[in-house]
């Protein structure tokens, strides 16, 4: 989606940002995970020129972050729902909206994402899996895993 690959990048962020970093394509997933949307025309609410929108509803299809199902309401139509793939991005967008709520909203969050069964606002921590520490950016080192390939 971005125009260039990332074959040589041993990086599962750089693969991700190959399904989803294009300027529109969080801003669909978040429609569709907070917002209900399913429907080719809830997405258009985005004001996305319908080429680029059809692109991306059918590069996440390809990619298995959503599928489309014919439309109970309407049959002529199609649904795009999210798999559990594309609903997995949904820390990925609250954490970008932490991100932009800190530095890019002067007038406060324009919008909280709640907790619905209790109304508290809902917040992501990164966590040290062994220790439950909350890391500071300097104390990260990335190792070799699993996936690294050695030349």
């Amino acid at each position: 989606m971005l125009g260039k690959t990332y074959d040589s990048e041993i990086c599962s962020a750089a693969r991700a940002l190959e399904l989803v970093g294009e300027r529109w394509s969080l801003l669909i997933i978040r429609d569709a995970l907070f917002s209900g949307a399913t429907r080719y025309s809830d997405f258009r609410s985005l004001d996305i020129a319908t080429n680029i929108l059809k692109t991306r509803l059918d590069g996440f299809i390809e990619s298995g972050i959503m599928e489309r199902r014919g439309s109970l309401r309407n049959p002529d139509h199609f649904e795009y729902v999210l798999t559990d793939k594309g609903r997995d991005l949904a820390a990925v967008v609250v954490a970008l909206t932490e991100w932009g709520d800190r530095w890019l909203a002067p007038d406060g969050p324009p919008g909280l994402y709640t907790h619905s069964p209790c109304g508290g606002q809902i917040t992501l921590v990164t966590t040290c899996a062994h220790c439950g520490r909350v890391y500071e950016p300097a104390e990260v080192q990335v190792r070799p895993g699993p996936g690294m390939r050695i030349s």
